[in-house]
């Protein structure tokens, strides 16, 4: 990462933040319904292209998750009048962080709940957490594959909420309470558990109006008690094709689909679990949560090391984000601690 890319980085959200003031002025004048959604074609397209102008793993993941997945699921509910952008935001500013940030606005402000203390308590060993992680990469030559895939599930969940987090404040010093992006993803007992209330809360707030409540209104009329299934797994799917989009801007090769895979075979086995829990409880039986969270944990780490990380080592992302690391490291102290 050099100035040439910071630069970049600047110009793409210059230019996305010009797109979101002509969604602000005009396509909101506009009707909702169809010639709105028209409206905003062009800008959909612009946000295809503007992530393309970045090749740093740090400025151009969340850039391409944020333009390209976010904003636009986001502006899609926005044209039919639902969503997070409806009713319209009282002035642009509360648009434009609402709109191009991973956000969710909290309805109200709960304070008796126990894990979210606890959640606060461990907040501050995160970051440490992290920095821990990226020197172990260091010694990597001389550690265990299975250690390895590890360090990468846990970089993955503490970078990204790190970022989401770092990326959340602007609305935050804008006066608005946030919901959580993640709620310790660690302790989910489930898969439902974890896709539906655990991990990057933020999709699954924009999948559920966007893609699961409209198929399941469908498919309920045609096949009754078991229209969630269908919604469920037309849900993973659009989520894998989106992690397959970014992927493509992470690598800039041809796609292999891999990480579709692993997204179809885990919406198979939710709505599986679904039912098989929904039988179970029927008859008064249930797994034990201290049998249920590790296997849980265990099936997303196998899976995970099967389909979701190899197009992204063979293609040499994950070093390429730890060597941003330490230039990022660099960059900060010849420009402050000189």
């Amino acid at each position: 990462m050099d100035e040439d890319e910071i630069q970049n980085f600047i110009k793409v959200w210059i230019k996305a933040i010009s797109c979101l003031f002509y969604c602000y002025y005009v396509s909101s004048t506009i009707p909702k319904g169809l010639f709105r959604l028209f409206s905003l074609v062009p800008v959909f397209f612009v946000f295809l292209l503007l992530p393309l102008n970045l090749h740093s793993f740090h400025l151009g993941g969340p850039a391409t998750f944020f333009l390209v997945w976010l904003c636009p699921f986001k502006l899609l509910l926005f044209s039919f009048d639902q969503g997070p952008l409806s009713p319209l935001p009282p002035n642009i500013v509360h648009f434009i962080l609402i709109s191009s940030l991973p956000i969710k606005i909290k309805p109200q402000i709960h304070t008796n709940n126990p894990e979210k203390r606890v959640s606060k308590s461990i907040l501050f060993l995160k970051p440490l957490l992290l920095a821990a992680i990226i020197r172990a990469y260091g010694y990597r030559d001389n550690l265990h594959p299975h250690f390895i895939l590890f360090l990468y599930c846990s970089h993955m969940y503490l970078g990204l909420e790190l970022v989401l987090g770092l990326c959340a404040a602007p609305a935050q010093a804008a006066g608005f309470q946030i919901e959580p992006q993640f709620n310790e993803p660690y302790l989910s007992t489930s898969l439902q558990d974890f896709w539906g209330r655990r991990w990057n809360l933020m999709v699954t707030s924009i999948l559920r109006p966007t893609v699961y409540d409209p198929i399941r209104q469908i498919s309920t009329s045609v096949l009754g008690l078991h229209g969630p299934l269908p919604a469920t797994l037309a849900t993973f799917v659009v989520s894998g094709l989106m992690h397959e989009l970014i992927y493509y801007y992470l690598t800039r090769v041809t796609p292999t689909w891999e990480v579709t895979w692993f997204f179809v075979l885990h919406g198979v086995c939710t709505a599986v679990e679904v039912e098989v829990k929904k039988a179970a409880g029927r008859r008064g039986w249930s797994l034990h949560q201290v049998v249920s969270g590790p296997l849980t944990v265990l099936f997303l780490a196998v899976t995970g090391e099967w389909l979701f990380f190899p197009q992204l080592v063979r293609n040499g992302v994950d070093r390429k984000a730890i060597e941003e690391y330490w230039v990022m490291v660099d960059f900060v102290k010849s420009k402050f601690l000189q």
